[in-house]
């Protein structure tokens, strides 16, 4: 049994390893950047495992003495640091390079065995700066040992495309594969060999077992190369949603769409992201299957069928959440704007006069709650936090309805409608509350 430093122990990849290291018997030092537990997935379900919480900050402990005092008694570090797009601070060279190349110079001098969660296609070929930055941090901790004069006791796990419970890219491609029509970029031949979270992190647990490679790079890959557009097309499958139907979108526009995502730092696409998959992503599967002990599952058996319900759902809601969005927006743009003039004012002036509201208030009843109306619709596309907007739509319409109940009870029996859809448009936001709130 060894102590084990995880870094990055609340990501996809780290907090996994957690799970699958401490059930083996492990004890488990989890790095994380506030020094205790940030979502690190079925720890309650591990009876009598005693985790450790360190605070690790990789923007900016760059110096290798703050890591060695971390490493008293610590056998194995394991690095899972990695994000796929920078924001503010978290940069690639940041989190990717400097930050680990001082935890990998205070192992050395500590004699602390390390492997390194690196990625498939951190090698010679490397073009994009994700790639590049795993790269100099892979080069660095497997220097040849002459250089150094030690024995090296690390190693470079280079997983594929990752598949698994959490996983931000699984989310993404179930989504597309979920869509009535699925975009490509191109005839979507772009080559991958994505492997399962259980596959990689019994592999890892399998390396620390080991001291056979030692001093290598290890992909971790499925069990043979498969093109994008048949990934999306097992992936829909696998969540029963009958045959794809396919779009091919031209790798120029590809190419624009991935820039305006790096400039925004939005979507579903960015530069990075696409000149990884541009360049494949696959590797001999004999270094996964030696340390499975067999051949790595396919992208069909990715999940039980008792997952598969569960998958279809959260696939489905992740685009029918965001029309509902779009939809509920342009329902408060309409009303916003059609109270602004459209319809005519008088005639509103006359509706808000069997209400009670006339006089210098009546303008001000009107214009205010049409400007209110188009705020929420602002509010409903852009906002980032939208629990209070929520909120605040259900208690107008609620105000609305009670007001229109007690002074204009004809629109119930209207042949349009115009109160009883605010029935299911309360249950959308509903809806929306709930899957946001957390």
């Amino acid at each position: 049994m060894s102590t084990i430093l995880i870094t990055g122990a609340s990501g996809f990849i780290g907090s996994h390893l957690v799970v699958a290291l401490a059930a083996a018997g492990h004890r488990i030092v989890c790095a994380t950047r506030r020094g205790q537990p940030e979502d690190i997935r079925d720890i309650k379900d591990l009876k009598g495992t005693r985790l450790t919480y360190i605070a690790a900050d990789f923007t900016r402990d760059f110096d290798m003495e703050v890591w060695k005092k971390r490493l008293a008694g610590i056998d194995v570090v394991i690095n899972a640091v990695g994000i796929l797009r920078e924001h503010g601070r978290q940069t690639f060279q940041a989190l990717h390079d400097r930050a680990p190349r001082a935890l990998f110079a205070a192992c050395e001098a500590a004699n602390v065995k390390v492997v390194q969660i690196s990625a498939l296609g951190a090698d010679e070929n490397a073009r994009s700066r994700y790639h590049l930055s795993k790269k100099a941090a892979d080069d660095a901790l497997l220097a040849p040992p002459n250089k150094r004069n030690k024995s090296n006791r690390s190693m470079v796990v280079q997983p594929s495309l990752v598949y698994g419970p959490g996983g931000t890219s699984a989310q993404l491609f179930n989504l597309i594969a979920s869509l009535p029509v699925i975009p490509l970029p191109g005839a979507g031949d772009q080559r991958i060999q994505p492997i399962h979270i259980d596959d990689l992190t019994q592999a890892v647990v399998e390396l620390l077992e080991t001291d056979r490679y030692l001093g290598q790079r290890i992909p971790l890959v499925g069990p043979e190369p498969i093109t994008f557009r048949d990934y999306l097309g097992e992936l829909r499958h696998l969540m029963g949603l009958g045959p794809a139907t396919f779009l091919p979108v031209p790798l120029g526009f590809v190419e624009f769409s991935a820039r305006v995502g790096q400039r925004l730092g939005k979507g579903l696409l960015d530069l990075e992201t696409w000149q990884m998959l541009q360049r494949g992503n696959i590797a001999d599967p004999a270094m996964t299957c030696a340390l499975l002990g067999r051949n790595p599952r396919p992208v069909r058996e990715f999940a039980s069928k008792w997952e598969v319900q569960a998958l279809r759902l959260s696939a489905l809601l992740g685009w029918l959440q965001i029309m509902l969005r779009v939809s509920l927006s342009a329902v408060w743009f309409v009303a916003g704007a059609v109270s602004m003039g459209i319809y005519p004012v008088e005639e509103s002036y006359v509706l808000l006069t069997r209400v009670g509201i006339t006089g210098g208030l009546a303008p001000i009843a009107l214009y205010g709650a049409a400007a209110m109306d188009i705020a929420f619709g602002f509010g409903t596309l852009f906002l980032r936090d939208r629990r209070l907007l929520w909120i605040a739509q259900v208690t107008l319409i609620g105000v609305y309805m009670v007001a229109i109940t007690l002074f204009l009870p004809e629109f119930w029996l209207h042949p349009f409608g115009p109160l009883i859809k605010n029935l299911p448009i309360l249950a959308v936001i509903l809806l929306l509350y709930e899957l946001e709130k957390r």
